[in-house]
């Protein structure tokens, strides 16, 4: 779509481009879902594409992902195979309401910037213990645990002029044994329910982690794996006004699911093989 009000980008931004932010501003990087719908509020698009943030970077403490990190390299990068949870990239990427072809533009820090329910970025740095670092305008940097970065349906705590600059996974929860489960509507849809479960190994420990059903993330944690019965419980616990309700599932179908895919992923960590 033609973003008519747009009258500037800014193609070599400086490397700390949130002190030349303005009201009117945004940042381009995939540009997926900013040039998708008119931005009436816009005026000057700034690239960050050309900073070239360095976009997969392994090391002994765990991956850290580049904001700017297109979903086709997450896709294609081989991981150790000591990261176990690594199996989870995949089908995290495979989530997105988009053909592959999209793949090529939109980013990591932009879906989880969206902050939309059923972002699978979001669900996949939650699940995997992410800490974000954040850029403030006046220079200065803070890093937040994933979870409490999307704070509702299209919300989240960005301030003005903030960027999100880098994505953290730890090594410890790259090591864990992992668990997925999904459900849409179609098969190519947007997810009604998101959940993934890890599990520390040689531990009995469980950490559930909800989206896509619910308007932010959920994280449970179990120091010792849950019978069933508690299980429900926690699920049954959470807030009715948490549950997410749009085309895709209305709120009661949504904890359906989620207590049944809960189950699933509860047995398939217990038995150490598929349920």
């Amino acid at each position: 779509m033609d973003l008519n009000t747009v009258t500037d980008v800014v193609r070599r931004p400086s490397d700390r481009p949130g002190a030349d932010w303005r009201p009117g501003d945004a940042w381009l990087a995939g540009g997926t879902w900013l040039f998708s719908v008119e931005q009436p509020d816009l005026r000057r698009l700034v690239d960050l594409t050309a900073l070239g943030w360095e976009s997969l970077v392994p090391g002994e403490a765990g991956l850290g992902i580049g904001a700017t990190c297109a979903i086709r390299e997450l896709y294609g990068h081989e991981l150790p195979e000591e990261w176990s949870a690594g199996s989870l990239f995949r089908p995290s990427c495979e989530a997105f309401l988009s053909s592959f072809k999209v793949w090529s533009a939109a980013t990591v820090g932009g879906n989880i910037c969206l902050s939309l329910p059923a972002g699978p970025m979001i669900t996949l740095t939650v699940a995997l213990e992410a800490r974000y670092e954040l850029w403030a305008p006046d220079g200065s940097v803070r890093t937040v645990d994933a979870l409490d970065f999307v704070t509702g349906d299209h919300r989240n705590i960005l301030q003005p002029g903030e960027i999100l600059r880098r994505i953290d996974i730890p090594a410890h929860a790259l090591r864990k044994r992992a668990a997925h489960r999904r459900f849409s509507l179609t098969r190519l849809g947007r997810s009604t329910v998101f959940l993934i479960g890890t599990r520390t190994p040689g531990a009995s420990d469980l950490l559930l982690t909800v989206t896509a059903g619910t308007t932010r993330p959920v994280r449970l944690a179990f120091d010792a794996l849950p019978d069933a019965r508690t299980l429900w419980r926690r699920i049954d616990a959470l807030p009715a006004g948490l549950w997410f309700a749009d085309p895709n599932g209305t709120p009661d179908h949504r904890r359906h699911l989620t207590h049944h895919f809960a189950e699933e992923i509860r047995r398939e960590l217990m038995a150490g093989g598929p349920a």
